[in-house]
């Protein structure tokens, strides 16, 4: 089976002779999470061979998320089809007292078109805060930053606009293009969404969502859990992935045949924790989920620990001081807690009765 780095060795070719497709999209989507911290400056413009160079000559690869990183940027860089798109407005914004961590890139294509790349979530531990928060908030901080940076480039380039993103980020990108003011909408094209939760009632019913929905290609792989959270109203593409479970959600494990990816069907499993999820969700209050996150977040930042690879590298010494805390919550949020968690046990017991 091929993957990206398959499909790179594959169709290394210019974007100028062979079109843009889905598979760049996915590859485009993965450039935003790379290390371009302290490489690129706000409102220059350079090309994905000159920032990797920029980032060898501080002698590391920088601090990346996955290995498959490392191995993907200088192939990107090398390459004919996107060593010489253009980079700028790289922004990796983390506030704490915000609960937001938003970063996002812009690629300026030899097609003279442009791709706004939003990221998804990293291995902060406010990141991934921020992501539970869509499950009772109507609007997280990064939504607000993704309109505003989508509107920001599309101020400055005139250039037609696909907007895309993986995870988290595939969310962002939807929610900005459908509320980005009418010049910016006028600009979009196309909009990705690789395995990106959906949104609640309110912006599924909305007049700006609607408005979108025919641009909005929403990629899945085949037990998709993260991106069958919430609503979606959009079509959906089911992807094939050689992982299994949440690690699907892995975009280096999607399956490429040629220029696009390889169909599949959803699982039973991809269903089951759907319908689990959406049936808790309809149990739980917005209210009760608030205080449920927020108790669960205050437990792991008695850790002090500010990344998930902080949280697992020292494991057992964490675990202790985070059953500490719970050992010391009052007898009220204790009960919260339990009857909140027992709710969702419930859910996914009365959904294997019903099957």
């Amino acid at each position: 089976m091929a993957n990206i780095f398959d499909y790179m060795k594959w169709r290394d070719i210019s974007l100028k002779k062979v079109e843009f497709n889905e598979v760049d999209n996915l590859i485009l989507s993965r450039l935003s999470y790379f290390p371009f911290d302290g490489i690129i400056n706000k409102d220059e413009e350079i090309t994905i061979k000159e920032a990797y160079a920029r980032t060898k000559a501080l002698g590391t690869t920088g601090r990346t998320l996955q290995a498959e990183d490392i191995d993907l940027y200088p192939v990107l860089a090398k390459s004919i089809r996107f060593g010489n798109c253009k980079l700028t407005k790289f922004v990796n914004k983390i506030e704490l007292e915000a609960e937001k961590q938003f970063a996002a890139i812009t690629v300026i294509l030899p097609d003279d078109t442009i791709y706004v790349s939003f990221r998804g979530t990293d291995n902060t531990i406010i990141g991934w805060k921020e992501d539970f928060n869509m499950s009772f908030s109507e609007l997280v901080p990064s939504q607000i930053d993704s309109v505003k940076y989508l509107e920001d480039v599309a101020k400055k380039y005139k250039n037609k606009l696909r907007v895309g993103g993986h995870s988290k980020g595939g969310n962002l990108a939807v929610y900005a293009s459908a509320f980005s003011n009418e010049e910016t909408k006028k600009q979009i094209i196309e909009i990705y969404n690789n395995d990106g939760p959906g949104f609640s009632d309110k912006v599924i019913g909305s007049k700006e969502y609607n408005e979108i929905l025919s641009k909005v290609h929403t990629y899945i792989p085949q037990t998709s859990i993260i991106g069958r959270l919430l609503k979606h109203k959009e079509k959906t593409t089911i992807v094939k992935s050689t992982e299994t479970g949440i690690m699907q959600h892995d975009l280096y494990s999607w399956q490429v045949l040629g220029d696009k990816f390889v169909r599949t069907k959803q699982t039973n499993y991809s269903d089951f924790i759907d319908t689990t999820i959406t049936n808790w969700l309809k149990e739980v209050s917005p209210e009760q989920r608030e205080e449920f996150i927020d108790t669960w977040f205050n437990i792991l930042n008695s850790t002090n620990v500010k990344t998930v690879n902080e949280l697992s590298s020292k494991w057992f010494r964490n675990v202790g001081t985070m059953v500490k805390t719970y050992n010391n919550l009052s007898p009220e949020t204790k009960k919260m807690m339990t009857k909140t968690l027992s709710a969702l046990l419930r859910a996914g017991r009365n959904n294997i009765t019903r099957k």
